[in-house]
């Protein structure tokens, strides 16, 4: 059923039909017999098309006749998803779609699974600006994103032999229909070159950007589609393009490779998304992509502020940008290159303007993941930038000595420069100086940015620091993703909750109510069947869909502990098979893609794939475990993952999890939780009620302080049978699969590495948790009970909650409705 009024959008079945089949004739040229599948799908975009870039320019004209504030978000990463469900679903044009595919011979959830999602994010960063797209035009705000345009985006994961091998994902940007391609409003791109002083026409000096070489950012427009259709935003993604085709002079003279060569280097910046950096090259690629991040949206931003305003001095009291982590930090130098270079403005009132316009958010307390780049490469790539940075610094370090003469370790510590060899840019320090807002994404996450790396600067910026606590938008994580469970609400209490995610406390007194347990059972049952089918096709692996549902579905990571997860089954797997114990039916699933470049996590995966062999094809486990690695984990991937679930791993070591949003949709589809008290884990634990929640392991302070007073995981390992044969088991090779060794690393990094992340300090409690989780599941309809509960009580984690603070409290902006 359709759950939003269409009215206005003068779309019925009928009229769909007559759009595809005019599609299909006049735009894809084909004749009825030669008509597929894939076909038919962007046909009905195609169709869908036009009424969205109808709305959206109405949109756009309601935004710019207001004249008010607009927020503009900078992500180098979206991992939208599949476009045309999502469109549908919002558009309400659900019943009128799945009647039009059919009168092409195919169902609608036919179409939707031949869209291949777009590969332009990789996790949590890029799913989060997903979501707050969304819910920016569902409320009706002000708010597009910007980012670049990835032809094969990160990669498309295959997993052989046990090991990932990361092949290019061709998700065929060029051929979707939900990007409108504007190269009227292409902008120029330029690098490298010098910087030259030159009198300009007061006689006053000035400096000069010269020399440069350029490429062009072409930019194309995705729409996003609000809840309800009254608003359709824009996200704009620039693709890297070649000022020139090939040089011809190189051509004739017969060199045809060289010729094209530097179209080729240039290009290559929007390739693939976070280019592998362990060359200097690599590094470089990153630098530039960055920046032609930044430099595009900040030409686009303020050609379209100039247009409406012809000035720049309000810039800031009509513009807020939003940094999503560093990646986009040199937009402070840029924003300060333009106002400077450009527009001719006073230093001063630059950076007052630059500084009211720009805010940061902060996504990481690991020291590796704060980015830095060497002075020497930026001064090469981007001359002018790194001259305003020491400008930058030159003044906020005066600024310091005056204040505080006799805190030199103050001004090391808070410089944007850190000494050493190489000299490196500091791009967090940057992002928090030239920014008017500081906020993590979770309350021990800021909590923990205050007491940390950012510490000095909270000291010294005390009002510019908040926390915003993440958000999923329940129209692609509920309505979209587990549409039985959404039918099972909404037919109880409504369709408010679709905007209204505090609705779900609606459900409460139905909790403990049989009829309502037993059609939310028949409802995971039909999403773990599901499931089921797609695991014994992608890994050859039969679930059983009365097991219990383990999953941990994640970007691979040591903190993250997958290991322990791992370790958990290995300890399973032996008490069968050698103890002889007759254990409760339990399914492991696990998903995630590790960084290319990253040995121990793909040592890991290795590791899950070889021990879920084992445990899949020893007879005498007798099927009572199972494990399976699904591949090339993404969005498609998680809306079938997700609702199937019956236990959510968030089990990363506390104080190293920013937020995390995995953990809001699981318990939004009725998982229970077995967690830390990491992230946003704190407030859900909270929010649904500790007796709701598997709690195991240590607090960040008790991590700090085991690690401060000497954590020696070696006397672990010999003072723990149950983690010594575990462990021992690794090094024998008994997983290895004829290649002995393999895994040594693995236990050598829990025992005598050090065991950074701590998993054999957590192991014991985490495995009396999971075993208590077991027991419940097993034992009635409590479990039941207390999985509604998780969906009752998550409505504080709507991205649409996340969006009304950042509006109201950073942004300065508000609805703009239809």
């Amino acid at each position: 059923m359709d759950t939003v009024e269409t009215e206005g959008l003068g779309i019925d079945e009928q009229a769909l039909i007559a759009g595809m089949d005019n599609a299909l004739r006049y735009v894809l040229g084909r004749r009825p017999d030669e008509i597929s599948r894939k076909d038919v799908r962007r046909a009905l975009a195609m169709t869908l098309r036009r009424p969205v870039i109808d709305i959206m320019q109405r949109t756009e004209d309601r935004q710019e006749q207001a004249a008010t504030k607009q927020a503009f978000y900078l992500s180098i990463e979206y991992l939208l998803g599949r476009t045309l469900d999502n469109a549908i679903i919002n558009l309400g044009l659900t019943d009128a779609c799945r009647a039009a595919a059919q009168a092409f011979g195919y169902e609608l959830e036919q179409l939707y699974d031949d869209e291949t999602d777009p590969s332009l994010g990789n996790g949590g960063l890029g799913r989060l600006a997903a979501c707050f797209l969304d819910s920016l035009a569902t409320l009706n705000m002000p708010g597009h994103g910007y980012g670049i345009n990835y032809e094969f985006g990160l990669f498309r994961q295959a997993i052989q032999n046990g090991l990932q091998i990361e092949m290019p994902d061709r998700w065929m940007h060029a051929d979707s229909p939900w990007l409108i391609r504007r190269s009227d409003q292409a902008v120029p791109v330029l690098l490298y070159g010098r910087v030259d002083y030159r009198a300009d026409h007061a006689g006053n000096k000035r400096p000069y950007w010269v020399d440069c070489r350029w490429l062009m950012g072409v930019p194309y427009d995705m729409p996003v589609v609000g809840y309800g259709g009254r608003t359709v935003n824009r996200l704009r993604l620039f693709e890297a393009k070649a000022q020139d085709d090939f040089d011809m002079a190189i051509f004739n003279a017969g060199d045809y490779v060289a010729a094209v060569q530097s179209r080729i280097n240039f290009e290559t910046v929007s390739k693939v998304l976070y280019p592998e950096d362990a060359t200097e090259a690599g590094k470089e690629l990153r630098l530039i992509q960055e920046y032609f991040l930044v430099s595009c949206a900040l030409q686009d931003i303020l050609r379209r502020h100039w247009k409406q305003y012809g000035t720049v001095s309000n810039l800031a009291e009509k513009t807020a940008i939003q940094l999503n982590d560093t990646h986009p930090a040199l937009t402070v130098a840029e924003l300060m290159r333009a106002l400077l270079d450009v527009h001719s403005l006073n230093w001063d009132e630059a950076w007052e303007i630059t500084q009211a316009t720009l805010a940061y958010t902060n996504h990481t307390l690991l020291p590796e993941a704060l980015e830095k780049w060497s002075v020497d490469l930026m001064g090469r790539v981007i001359p002018r930038h790194l001259q305003i940075i020491y400008e930058i610094n030159h003044r906020f370090m005066q600024d310091l000595q005056g204040r505080f003469p006799n805190r030199h370790d103050l001004l090391s510590r808070t410089s944007l420069i850190e000494e050493g060899m190489p000299k490196q840019v500091r791009m967090a320090n940057l992002a928090m100086l030239g920014s008017h807002s500081v906020n993590g994404v979770a309350k021990l996450h800021s909590e923990l940015q205050q007491r940390t790396f950012g510490a000095d600067y909270y000291e010294l910026f005390p009002e510019r620091f908040n926390n915003k606590t993440n958000g999923i938008t329940q129209r692609r994580w509920l309505l979209k993703a587990n549409p039985k469970l959404a039918a099972l609400i909404t037919d109880s209490i409504g369709k408010g909750w679709i905007t209204d995610l505090e609705r779900l406390r609606e459900l409460e007194p139905l909790a403990g109510d049989k009829a309502f347990q037993q059609a939310f059972i028949a409802a995971k049952r039909s999403n773990k069947e599901k499931l089921i089918g797609l695991v014994k096709t992608r890994c050859g692996v039969e679930m059983d869909p009365d097991s219990l549902f383990d999953v941990q579905a994640k970007r691979i990571h040591e903190y993250k502990r997958q290991l322990l997860n791992a370790l958990s089954l290995i300890d399973a797997y032996l008490r069968v098979v050698d103890d002889g114990e007759d254990v409760a039916p339990r399914s492991w699933l696990f998903a995630g893609k590790s960084a290319p470049g990253y040995y121990m996590a793909k040592l890991i995966i290795k590791l899950i794939n070889d021990v879920a062999e084992t445990v899949n094809t020893d007879p005498k486990v007798g099927g009572r475990l199972r494990a399976a690695f699904v591949p090339d984990y993404k969005v498609s991937l998680a809306e079938v993952l997700i609702p199937a679930a019956n236990l959510s791993e968030q089990i990363s070591t506390a104080g190293f999890e920013a937020s995390g949003t995995g953990n809001m949709k699981f318990a939004l589809n009725g998982a229970m939780t077995l967690g830390t008290l990491d992230g946003a884990n704190i407030e859900i634990r909270d929010a649904v009620g500790a007796e709701n929640f598997y709690l195991f392991g240590l607090t960040a302070q008790e991590v700090e302080t085991k690690k401060r007073e000497g954590y020696d995981p070696w006397t672990m390992y010999r003072s723990d049978p149950r983690i010594k044969r575990i462990i021992d088991t690794i090094w024998s090779g008994r997983f290895c699969r004829g290649h002995a060794g393999m895994f040594s690393p693995i236990a050598d990094a829990l025992t005598h590495g050090g065991d950074r992340y701590l998993c054999l300090a957590d192991f014991e409690d985490y495995i009396a948790q999971k075993g208590q989780a077991v027991a419940d599941y097993y034992g009635g309809s409590e479990w039941t009970r207390r999985a509604i509960m998780n969906v009752a009580r998550i409505g504080y984690f709507s991205s649409d909650r996340t969006i009304r603070e950042y509006a109201a409290d950073i942004w300065k902006i508000a609805p703009q409705a239809g």
